[in-house]
């Protein structure tokens, strides 16, 4: 069976059915980002409202939690939350002008910068990540039942990581 470069290969023992379809991929993937933004959205709704913080300013405390010393340079933030520099640059500034993070230059390259997690920023977090876990759990509950398409693999998702 001949397949196109961006297609893997389904291997020697497979029977047509078991195949990659391209359409019943993309059927898929479009399913998955219609949970992702449903998910997302409940979350920063619910963080909003409850605790005053964005949903990426929330990721952005726990990479910072996270971390050694509670700190991390500005492009090592930006990778981790799949943010550009501008954005995070903006992130950071709204973070300090709150008191959850300052900034530091590194003193091995006073070119870099990092954003140090404060006190103030560890409680915040932590205040708000049984807030996040439950509206997490609750809005992948809520597709699942909604979608039972979703069901297996929200299952199997949380079984291979759980």
């Amino acid at each position: 069976m001949p397949t196109t470069p961006s297609e893997p290969d389904p291997g020697p023992d497979a029977t047509p059915s078991e195949a990659p379809d391209g359409a019943a991929d993309a059927r898929m993937w479009n399913r998955l980002t219609a949970l992702h933004a449903h998910v997302e959205g409940r979350l920063a709704t619910v963080l909003q409202r409850r605790h005053g913080l964005g949903l990426s300013e929330y990721r952005a405390l726990g990479l910072l939690a996270e971390a050694p010393r509670s700190e991390l340079r500005m492009q090592e933030l930006a990778t981790g939350l799949g943010l550009n520099q501008s954005s995070v640059t903006r992130l950071v500034a709204r973070l300090g002008a709150a008191d959850f993070t300052y900034r530091d230059l590194c003193p091995d390259d006073k070119r870099g910068v990092y954003t140090v997690l404060t006190d103030a920023g560890r409680t915040r977090h932590r205040e708000a990540r049984a807030t996040y876990e439950e509206a997490l759990t609750g809005a992948l509950d809520e597709a699942a039942v909604g979608a039972p398409e979703l069901a297996p693999l929200l299952g199997a998702a949380r079984g291979a990581l759980g």
